[in-house]
């Protein structure tokens, strides 16, 4: 705004100048033709130039010293950002270089990882084994001992059945009645 309050007055003297000579003429004969004509051209000429010159002179050095400076300011704050980025793309390839190790050594990790994992669940899976082995053994004994007493029993009342079925066939009334003296025999010997 302030350069346009210098530049604005600059801009209507010469028109004013210019304009003046044809104001002036009466006549036929043309003003600018005349000697006073072509120095009023002069003069303009020079009011112009030398006007526009001085406002050039004492504003454009500023103007491009400060647009110089802002220039010089914005290519600092490129190169700055530039080696930034830079800096940045040489740690990026750095870290794609050893991108590959790394991949490499996480695939190591993980199948270390995942052999220990699976020896783990083999340990497991063989103490759960023994476990149920020795659940089945401790089972298979009890059910053994059990049978084997379900066994003796039903041999025992077998055996009574057997023995009583034999001694209703051996048992008659005669050899009823000789045990039955037997006994009381015996019970008489016991008393004295």
């Amino acid at each position: 705004m302030r350069r346009l309050r210098w530049l604005i007055p600059g801009a209507f003297v010469p028109c004013i100048f210019a304009a003046s000579p044809l104001l002036a003429a009466e006549g036929t004969e043309s003003a600018a033709d005349t000697t006073i004509g072509w120095v009023f051209r002069w003069l303009n000429f020079a009011l112009v130039f030398g006007g526009g010159g001085y406002i050039l002179a004492k504003h454009a050095p500023p103007f491009f010293r400060r647009r110089a400076e802002m220039i010089a300011a914005a290519i600092n704050d490129a190169a700055r950002v530039k080696a930034e980025a830079e800096q940045r793309r040489l740690v990026a390839e750095a870290r794609l270089a050893g991108l590959d190790k790394e991949i490499a050594e996480m695939r190591v990790a993980a199948r270390r990882d995942a052999d220990a994992a699976a020896e783990r669940i083999r340990a497991l899976a063989r103490e759960e084994a023994k476990k149920i082995d020795l659940a089945a053994d401790a089972e298979i004994q009890a059910a053994e001992r059990a049978a084997r007493m379900e066994l003796k029993a039903i041999a025992a009342r077998l055996a009574i059945e057997r023995a009583e079925a034999l001694l209703r066939e051996e048992m008659t009334p005669k050899t009823e009645a000789a045990l039955f003296r037997n006994f009381i025999a015996e019970l008489e010997g016991r008393a004295n």
